[in-house]
């Protein structure tokens, strides 16, 4: 029988010699230690042990990026950075995310060999595919539960973020969802307060989802934070199902990968995937996980939804990333696990002509806190500039022409302004 092997790519930054750094990973990580044991016998060597698939040397820095690493007898102070390839017997953790994660990062990142190690891509075996059959809405599921079949879905977040009573809330979303929003989602930081508890949440917003659908014959998805521990996880997705409700939320550092698995394996409503805390996997170019590398584990997990900022947006990531993480999820995962690219942060009417052009798609959800609930003329007037912005975009008409027939597109433009260039024009 042929062997299955999971494909891990690295950025690593090391003073030593660059093949000899390999070998310390792949050893470090299936067979190996840091000295020869009777136990590691070839057979075991030929069953389990890693291999070096490749080792590419990308440049010669002078300053190690990251304190901690040796150097060798000798050294000339050198660092390499080079791209290394590993392949990890599949058997060694079969269809397991929790033992795949030992496996493809585990001890790497506090080997005293590296100054830099990061992992910035997977392949994945099909054999995964029978333990985690992935989103079970994805694009397609969303938009018929969102009832958006043309164009970007258009989403908000509800602001204040934190501190709403129940009946504040009740009259936010009653607002929200008047104002013609296909979707509408908690806060990060708004999952069960104790001052609005989850299940007087759920209550009071659905309440006002169903009044206003009933008289407009159209239903705003609600995305419901429904992060905590394992059994409120299901819980709080149950609540939200006999509600009548058709989203929910969960931070996914906050529960992990395994306890988003969980979740997958019994929730009957799309998986909106938060990344908050990504910024501190990820932020240090020679530290942690790439983009690239995470989305496939979350889509593995079940997530049909996953945050990847947005163009000139106001965090720090480079408008070429943010790009390359739509691509990222957008590419084909194990034969049809499809997830939807959450484009959020800074966006309004501005950013939708850019973000078209840059990513060539609709096929995203585009969420805009202050860009549609601060708009001049209010929220219902935000969305629709929202859309006009898009429909400009799809046009290929520019914003300032499609603004003199489009009144609510010309208050965002006026409000929302023009992004700088240096900001538009942000590289990495």
């Amino acid at each position: 029988m042929q062997q299955s092997f999971v494909r891990a790519t690295y950025l690593i930054e090391t003073p030593h010699e660059p093949q000899r750094a390999a070998a310390i990973m792949a050893g470090e990580q299936s067979t190996g230690t840091f000295v020869a044991v009777p136990g590691e016998t070839d057979e075991v060597k030929a069953r389990s042990a890693a291999r070096i698939v490749s080792v590419r040397l990308l440049e010669i820095v002078r300053e190690p990026s990251l304190p901690g690493a040796t150097v060798p007898a000798g050294h000339n102070g050198d660092y390499y950075r080079c791209e290394v390839t590993l392949d990890f017997p599949y058997a060694n953790f079969g269809p397991s995310i929790p033992n795949l994660m030992a496996t493809v990062a585990g001890n790497l990142y506090e080997l005293q060999e590296f100054s830099g190690l990061r992992l910035i891509d997977l392949t994945l075996p099909d054999e995964f595919v029978e333990a985690y059959p992935g989103p079970k809405f994805g694009m397609a599921g969303t938009r018929r539960l969102a009832g958006v079949y043309d164009g970007p879905i258009i989403g908000t977040i509800v602001k204040p973020s934190i501190g709403l009573t129940i009946e504040e809330l009740g009259a936010t979303v009653r607002g929200l969802a008047e104002a013609g929003l296909d979707f509408i989602k908690d806060d990060e930081l708004n999952a069960s307060p104790l001052f609005a508890p989850f299940e007087r949440k759920v209550k009071a917003v659905m309440e006002e989802i169903e009044r206003v659908a009933d008289r407009t014959g159209r239903k705003t998805m609600y995305a419901f934070n429904i992060t905590g521990d394992i059994d409120e996880l299901r819980r709080r997705h149950d609540l939200v199902l006999e509600a009548g409700g058709t989203c929910i939320m969960v931070s996914i550092q906050s529960i992990g990968l395994a306890g988003l698995a969980a979740l997958n394996r019994y929730s009957q409503l799309p998986i909106h995937g938060h990344r908050n805390q990504w910024g501190m996997m990820t932020r240090h170019p020679m530290l942690g996980m790439a983009f690239p590398a995470y989305q496939k584990l979350c889509r593995l997990a079940g997530a049909d939804h996953l945050h990847v900022n947005a163009l000139n947006s106001k965090f720090y990531e480079s408008n070429a990333s943010v790009i390359r993480s739509v691509e990222a999820i957008r590419e084909p995962l194990l034969g049809g696990y499809e997830a939807v690219p959450v484009l959020s942060s800074g966006q309004s009417a501005v950013t939708a002509a850019e973000t078209y052009r840059a990513l060539g798609t609709c096929d995203l959800l585009n969420v805009a806190g202050g860009g549609i609930m601060a708009h001049p003329d209010g929220p219902a007037a935000g969305v629709r500039s929202m859309r006009q912005a898009w429909e400009a975009a799809r046009q290929d008409v520019s914003a300032e022409d499609y603004a003199r027939s489009h009144p609510e597109l010309r208050r965002a433009l006026d409000k929302f302004g023009r992004p700088q260039v240096a900001q538009a024009e942000k590289e990495g």
